[in-house]
């Protein structure tokens, strides 16, 4: 495919053994498969500070922010998934949304431009029997708000402790492929917008 889009896949955990790292991974798959260009980040190799408007003031953006924002700006679309932690986002997504919407130099204040005409696509997966659905419900409002086209398609798997298998794979071939189409899906939608 000529202009094959790009999609940067993230998880908002940094735990080694994350599920929401598996899950996403699956939805990458399905990605490659639907001949997108997929950059897959894990938070951990890039490690931000609590934001900080004093830190920021006497330090400046981290080199971590800046890669993170680099990142974001050449990419077109998002594949994220994101654990739920007490019924909301992440901490650890939370704040990296919030140090990539500051400005650098030349930028205007609030800078979306690492978010706007951008389009997302969410999933989650929990040891809960809801799978970190609620998680989600504001993990949207918050991308909706600074500028993001969140896909209504998303995928909520639950009791994560026993729905992975040692590859990283779900062990229901249906949900497998519901998430593989995740990916698929906002590829489809990537190329069609160019």
């Amino acid at each position: 495919m000529t202009n094959s889009p790009k999609i940067l896949a993230f998880a908002g955990s940094a735990r080694t053994a994350s599920w929401n790292k598996k899950l996403v991974k699956i939805a990458v798959e399905g990605a490659k498969e639907a001949d997108a260009e997929v950059t897959y980040i894990d938070f951990r190799d890039l490690p931000m500070p609590l934001y900080d408007q004093d830190l920021e003031e006497n330090t400046g953006i981290p080199e971590t922010v800046r890669k993170f924002k680099q990142l974001m700006k050449t990419h077109q679309g998002l594949l994220i998934a994101s654990p739920e932690y007490n019924s909301s986002i992440s901490p650890l997504l939370k704040n990296a949304i919030d140090w990539a919407s500051r400005p650098e130099p030349g930028e205007p204040p609030l800078s979306l431009t690492c978010f706007r005409d951008k389009v997302a696509v969410l999933m989650s997966t929990s040891p809960g029997g809801m799978g970190g659905l609620r998680g989600l419900i504001h993990v949207r409002a918050i991308l909706g708000n600074i500028g993001v086209l969140v896909l209504p398609d998303q995928k909520a798997i639950s009791n994560a402790y026993q729905a992975f298998d040692q590859n990283g794979n779900l062990i229901d071939e249906t949900q497998q492929a519901a998430v593989k189409q995740l990916g698929s899906k906002l590829a489809t939608v990537l190329a069609k917008l160019a």
